[in-house]
């Protein structure tokens, strides 16, 4: 632990310059205050009207202690890579002994995970299996004991999933639907080229099977106020959390201002137009666009989803009104992130309104 008598461990940098503080993800947070309670540092106060702890002083955070994380029992606390915290390392002003003892324990730190709760790691057992197209499975994953499930996870997470009767080979995969009271989730799984778990996945995973899972984690989750519009642009199985995050968003605000951007090599590997369908009959502010490579001739079209030749990027710069303000939620391989990353930026959007995860795609 750093040095106490450090009050204020980030003395004299801009608050808005801190990138190393606690977040609390509403949708989990339960109200209990263990956070405030626990916090020595006075990091947190509970606002009594919205019923939830909120971060009144992240400046005051030790860096790295983490008893509010590892003491929440919804698991509602999240904190950014320790990477964000070694990038100051370079602004002099920042330079002091706080840094250097977390520059002692890099290593540990970086490659230390929590030990998870014992009641975060539950059995699931596969409910059914669907493979909609393309090389991707469609996995429906249900408590095998009741009460026993991922039920108060923000959308936008993601968990880990063991392979039966193996306690090494586990992979992370988005969820890829808002909360459901039953508890159960859809994993989107794609083959991946002499992937053990994908192959087993595949060849020998059946209805009935059960698997270890851990979780809720994950911070891709909604951050923007109600007013602001969106725009989702999703590679992949990238969609996976981007659905999740757009059933949230049509149970509660159909009407909100949406835009989905979703881009695939192919038509036939557009896995998911029936639940984008359902999605946009509930929802008249919602547009999508199907961006591939080559469109066919002549072109599928329907009343809610239309199609644009070429990548997302393409679909973006074809349409005026994008970005505009929105706020951007982003998902898919790395390679279409950091261009997408790259023209947000050209296009003069603000970082922090745009909000990226490249997780298990």
């Amino acid at each position: 632990m750093p040095n106490p008598q450090f009050t204020k461990p980030w003395h004299g940098v801009p608050r808005e310059s801190i990138h190393w503080n606690p977040s609390v993800l509403e949708e989990a947070c339960i109200g209990c205050g263990t956070c405030v309670t626990g916090c020595s540092r006075l990091v947190y106060r509970f606002d009594f009207e919205r019923k939830k702890p909120v971060v009144v002083d992240p400046l005051n955070c030790m860096v790295g202690c983490t008893t509010c994380a590892n003491t929440c029992p919804a698991h509602a606390l999240v904190f950014p890579p320790i990477e964000s915290v070694l990038a100051l390392e370079g602004l002099a002003q920042v330079r002091h002994a706080v840094e250097d003892d977390l520059q002692t324990r890099h290593d540990i730190l970086a490659s230390n995970m929590p030990v998870p709760h014992p009641d975060r790691i539950i059995t699931l057992a596969v409910q059914s299996i669907d493979k909609p197209g393309g090389d991707v499975l469609r996995v429906v994953l249900a408590p095998v004991t009741a009460g026993e499930c991922f039920c108060e996870f923000a959308p936008g997470q993601y968990i880990e999933l063991w392979q039966p009767e193996s306690s090494h080979l586990s992979r992370s995969y988005s969820i890829a639907n808002a909360p459901h009271g039953d508890g159960s989730i859809t994993l989107h799984i794609r083959r991946v080229e002499g992937g053990r778990f994908t192959r087993w996945a595949f060849d020998a995973m059946k209805v009935g099977d059960t698997l270890k899972a851990r979780g809720p984690l994950g911070s891709f989750t909604m951050r923007s106020p109600a007013d602001v519009p969106l725009l989702f642009i999703a590679g992949g199985t990238g969609l996976a959390p981007v659905l999740a995050l757009l059933e949230q968003q049509v149970s509660f605000a159909p009407e909100r201002d949406m835009v989905l951007l979703w881009g695939m090599r192919k038509v036939a590997d557009f896995y998911a137009l029936d639940a984008l369908q359902a999605l946009a009959a509930r929802a008249p502010g919602l547009r999508i666009a199907l961006a591939v490579e080559k469109l066919p001739s002549p072109a599928r079209e329907s009343p809610t989803i239309r199609s644009i030749e070429g990548s997302v990027l393409d679909a973006m710069a074809k349409d005026a009104s994008l970005p505009g303000q929105r706020d951007i939620y982003a998902a898919g391989p790395p390679v279409m992130l950091r261009e997408v990353a790259h023209a947000l930026d050209s296009a003069g959007v603000a970082k922090t309104r745009v909000h990226m995860d490249s997780f298990g795609v």
